[in-house]
């Protein structure tokens, strides 16, 4: 019984095929003439049957060679069509991305993004987390982060948006703290976007980033004198993540886009600069 034919036979059957020659299938396969001259009389005491007959045109398939070469043909195809589905994997990246942020930056400025994106990137689905808390990415609580902080942690790699609001409140709850009797604090709240709506309804007043009160209807920013609460807004990753093709894709296609965002918000970075 012939031992099982390797895809190498199916390449040296291909070969000399399409060049009708040893001489041409040699060079092709990188081999010299001899060696190929052994491994065909070789494949073909395997198979024990003719698979070319040698005449003045140069070498002829049998029937049994025309049924080997179309075999050949097929796998050749199947692996070069399995290459490109390769590359193309490459090309699309896919997987789940998980990003935290807060509500107040996703309705004004994210959702957009991210639907453009998904469109870009339809197999890469995101996860997200929206939440004031500053998640641990080297725990891996999250891949991407969305922060505004003027010194990123040294764990930590990305890219900074702009400079200048600030999306938490961590400065602004030290000043209020620091400036504004306790007794004169009637309500907390742990977002932007529940702020917001408070003031809105009457509350009270606090300190909010131009880029959220200026476009809320019904807010009126004060003119009273405050310090500079603007932090960097950074897109931040794991260094381990960075090379990641899903990650690596989120990074190069939202920092422009939200980078673009911001700046056509066009606000003025201090409260103080409109009475």
């Amino acid at each position: 019984m012939p031992n099982s034919t390797s895809w190498d036979d199916f390449r040296l059957i291909k070969a000399i095929a399409d060049s009708r020659s040893l001489v041409g299938a040699a060079e092709s396969l990188g081999l010299n003439h001899s060696t190929l001259f052994r491994r065909l009389g070789t494949l073909e005491d395997q198979l024990e049957t003719k698979l070319f007959e040698r005449s003045r045109l140069g070498y002829t398939p049998t029937a049994a060679g025309e049924d080997m070469i179309a075999l050949a043909n097929r796998m050749d195809e199947e692996i070069r069509e399995f290459e490109r589905s390769i590359m193309d994997r490459d090309i699309l990246p896919s997987g789940h991305v998980r990003i935290t942020t807060n509500e107040t930056f996703v309705a004004l400025f994210l959702a957009p993004i991210l639907k453009e994106f998904t469109q870009r990137y339809p197999d890469i689905h995101l996860d997200l987390i929206l939440s004031n808390d500053q998640l641990n990415l080297s725990r891996r609580d999250a891949d991407i982060a969305i922060r505004a902080t003027r010194e990123p942690p040294e764990t930590l790699v990305g890219r900074r948006i702009c400079v200048g609001e600030a999306l938490t409140h961590l400065k602004a709850q030290r000043w209020l703290s620091q400036n504004v009797a306790i007794s004169k604090i009637r309500h907390r709240v742990d977002s932007l976007a529940g702020l917001t709506h408070l003031i809105a309804a009457g509350l009270g007043q606090s300190i909010l980033p131009c880029l959220i009160g200026d476009r809320s209807q019904g807010l009126i920013r004060k003119g009273d004198i405050l310090p500079d609460f603007g932090d960097g807004i950074w897109l931040l990753t794991h260094p381990d993540l960075r090379n990641s093709a899903r990650i690596r894709a989120f990074l190069d296609f939202a920092a422009p886009a939200l980078k673009k965002a911001l700046n056509q918000a066009d606000h003025p970075a201090n409260p103080a600069q409109r009475a």
